[in-house]
């Protein structure tokens, strides 16, 4: 008889995983601390609860979550049969009925033959079986000290990620390469603004709308400080912080900039940038319209925008493969916010692919790590394979999928045939392995 697979938490990964599993006629022990006990952030009993928007994001596949949900579609996607059953009007995205959508899930987990609900507060990891952890973002107590010994530590509990642009968004005729005082190459993008634009970044920043905080989020540290915090304490703070231009002259001179914002390369391709030091609680749009202020970013595109809450997740590149299975612990994978994945269909396919995984691992057969050409293939090897030093959760986007060879300018047109590259490549994926 094959021992059930444990799962921890009936969020969407903790869901969307058993129903992949359950699928495939293995049998699932799927554990949840709902009702008995409720983080601060959810207030309904049922399942797969979407805590903040009811938006699942753009639907088109020439955006990247669009693309993704059309993959999940292919594999069999619980999540994606909710959102379809209970979707509402909004546009070109894809938005949802929130109790409908939860209902849904719940009812169908719930009455599948082969999972089992257990509700109760899991305080560890189970020492036997196949396991899958779920637990989402807001994990603590027991469970998360567990969490932790199991990891070697490699545990966050904050997230301070800045917003984050494409390069060839950038205007480079308005920004110049180097370091400061010239150490090392000429490793950072610089925005310089001179007085007058300073001025009128910083006003614009400091009045910007915030987003309104959870009480479990308050809890700011000094090195997480968001950049619109910090303004506030004078209009100097900033130019003796991350907008300083000292050691950052103007190329081919010895005069500085009144300010100075940097980008950091943020994946190994050299196609993503980091705003330097820019951890914020603005809202999206005011992100936006504030950071396009600088110059060089006017028509910036950005693929995630700075967040900062509590949200615990593991240092994923450091102990998870591309199955989203421990390195050293093939026995336990992750799956959904803690694993570093960022946002609702992202958690949910991280569920699907770990829950694919597990099935496999029971089966005897060999593990399927999904093409990279594929938005899920990137979005698990952005987990596995990304920088151990400064992982930070990450939304689903273009630039984590290896580029088309050829250079084409249309934006919409180059993301079209991307994703229909990506389409193909999991259609031939889905023919030729043991997906179905």
């Amino acid at each position: 008889m094959i021992t059930p697979i444990k799962i921890i938490g009936a969020g969407l990964a903790g869901c969307e995983a058993a129903w992949q599993i359950a699928s495939r006629g293995i049998a699932v022990e799927l554990y949840e601390q709902k009702p008995v006990k409720m983080s601060p952030a959810h207030k309904s009993e049922n399942y797969a609860e979407l805590v903040c928007s009811n938006s699942l994001r753009a639907d088109g596949i020439s955006n990247a979550v669009g693309l993704l949900k059309e993959e999940m579609r292919m594999l069999g996607s619980l999540v994606m049969e909710a959102a379809d059953s209970t979707r509402v009007p909004a546009g070109g995205a894809l938005a949802v009925d929130r109790d409908g959508f939860s209902k849904y899930i719940t009812d169908k987990v719930k009455s599948h033959p082969l999972i089992k609900v257990i509700e109760q507060e899991v305080t560890a990891i189970p020492q036997d079986g196949i396991v899958i952890v779920a637990s989402g973002p807001l994990t603590e107590g027991e469970l998360y000290e567990d969490i932790r010994r199991n990891t070697g530590d490699y545990l966050h509990f904050f997230d301070a990620a800045a917003p984050i642009v494409t390069l060839e968004s950038i205007d480079n005729e308005k920004v110049y390469r180097a370091a400061r005082y010239g150490k090392g190459g000429a490793d950072y993008i610089n925005c310089p603004m001179n007085k007058d634009e300073y001025e009128r970044f910083y006003n614009e920043l400091i009045n910007a709308e915030e987003v309104q905080l959870h009480g479990f989020e308050n809890n700011v540290f000094e090195g997480c400080m968001p950049v619109e915090i910090m303004a506030k304490r004078g209009p100097q703070t900033l130019l003796f912080g991350m907008l300083k231009p000292v050691g950052l002259p103007y190329p081919g001179t010895d005069k500085w900039p009144h300010a100075v914002v940097q980008l950091r390369q943020d994946n190994k391709e050299g196609t993503l940038f980091n705003l330097v030091g820019f951890q914020t609680h603005l809202k999206f749009g005011e992100q936006k319209r504030v950071f396009s202020m600088i110059p060089g970013l006017e028509n910036a595109e950005f693929v995630r925008y700075g967040v900062m809450h509590r949200n615990t997740y593991i240092n994923s590149p450091k102990l998870l493969d591309a199955t989203y299975r421990m390195r050293d612990n093939e026995r336990i994978y992750f799956a959904g916010q803690i694993t570093g994945v960022e946002g609702y269909v992202e958690s949910a396919s991280s569920g699907i692919v770990a829950g694919i995984n597990a099935a496999m691992s029971v089966l005897g057969k060999e593990q399927i790590i999904f093409d990279n050409l594929t938005a899920t293939g990137a979005l698990a090897n952005y987990v596995s394979c990304g920088s151990q030093a400064d992982f930070q959760p990450m939304n689903v986007n273009f630039g984590i999928i290896p580029s088309l060879e050829m250079r084409i300018r249309n934006k919409k047109e180059k993301n079209e045939i991307i994703a229909n590259r990506a389409i193909k490549a999991l259609e031939n994926q889905l023919e030729g392995s043991d997906l179905k």
